[in-house]
């Protein structure tokens, strides 16, 4: 049976995407401070699939094409665990992170050459002065960062630098986004790249093949969805006590990078912009926004 996970030419989506419609970021503006501040997004982040999903590539390029195009961009991926905090090396063109496996090899020759990102990663690291940084000389972006990155900024003409995670302590991730803050006044985009749902081992090819919805799935989305409507921050940090747990996350690393991105809103507590809320093979790509 033909999927997202076996298409007939793999990438086939995201290569008419490169021809049909991604030249126009060529000619995107970008930001400047009469624009005010960027926002801060969380959003669902894939993996190869998304390469073979057209209507995931469009969302997420008009995602992009809906706002300045950053001055740089700062991710926190849920790939990367770190403790002490460690930010990804700046230099330009600094090799990628193949962080998967099983999927067609085209997938591992991908590339993605970003500019240099040493004058984000002086600001990153005098704001959160409080921490030790560790700047790893030759880790790059991990799929994480450079898979929903490569169809946002299809030509890795902006900057981007990786900040790991390091810890699933909602209190101490708002309070490392609060810190940040200040970089969306430079017109840096702040995102953390988790998803949703990701109860990957509950999970069968007819669930991927069909995108049929477990209840799981369902019921962990709209409790979370309930909850930022009524920007809810206490009530996601309590997210072990929600609705289709553990199964929605048996492992919280693709949950908690949300904390980062409410932390460097400008009104805590406001309900964030919900810019996509449908599913991918059972998972739910609900991704936000906040100023």
């Amino acid at each position: 049976m033909s999927g997202l996970l076996s298409p007939p030419v793999q990438g086939k989506a995201f290569d008419d995407f490169l021809r049909d419609v991604a030249p126009v970021s060529r000619g995107q503006r970008g930001w400047a401070p009469s624009d005010g501040p960027m926002p801060a997004l969380y959003l669902s982040h894939g993996a190869p699939p998304l390469f073979n999903d057209a209507h995931w590539i469009a969302q997420l390029f008009a995602w992009s094409q809906s706002m300045p195009k950053p001055s740089a961009i700062l991710i926190v991926s849920a790939h990367w665990e770190s403790a002490p905090l460690a930010i990804s090396s700046p230099r330009a063109g600094t090799p990628l992170v193949y962080d998967f496996g099983g999927f067609a090899r085209r997938f591992f020759e991908m590339t993605y050459a970003t500019p240099d990102a040493s004058a984000l990663a002086k600001d990153v690291t005098a704001l959160l002065s409080g921490h030790h940084i560790y700047e790893h000389p030759s880790r790059g972006l991990d799929h994480g960062a450079w898979v929903p990155l490569k169809v946002m900024y299809p030509y890795g003409d902006v900057p981007v630098l990786q900040l790991s995670m390091p810890t699933h302590d909602p209190e101490r991730l708002l309070a490392i986004g609060h810190q940040l803050e200040a970089l969306r006044l430079q017109g840096v985009l702040i995102i953390g790249s988790g998803y949703m749902t990701h109860g990957l081992p509950y999970l069968n090819r007819q669930i991927m093949d069909q995108n049929l919805v477990p209840e799981w799935s369902y019921e962990f989305d709209a409790w979370a969805a309930e909850a930022m409507a009524a920007g809810a921050v206490d009530r996601l940090a309590d997210f072990h006590r929600a609705p289709g747990m553990p199964y929605a996350h048996p492992t919280v690393e693709h949950y908690t990078p949300m904390f980062v991105t409410l932390g460097a809103a400008t009104e805590p507590g406001a309900p964030p912009k919900i810019i996509i809320d449908d599913f991918q093979m059972g998972l739910a790509k609900r991704s936000f926004q906040v100023g």
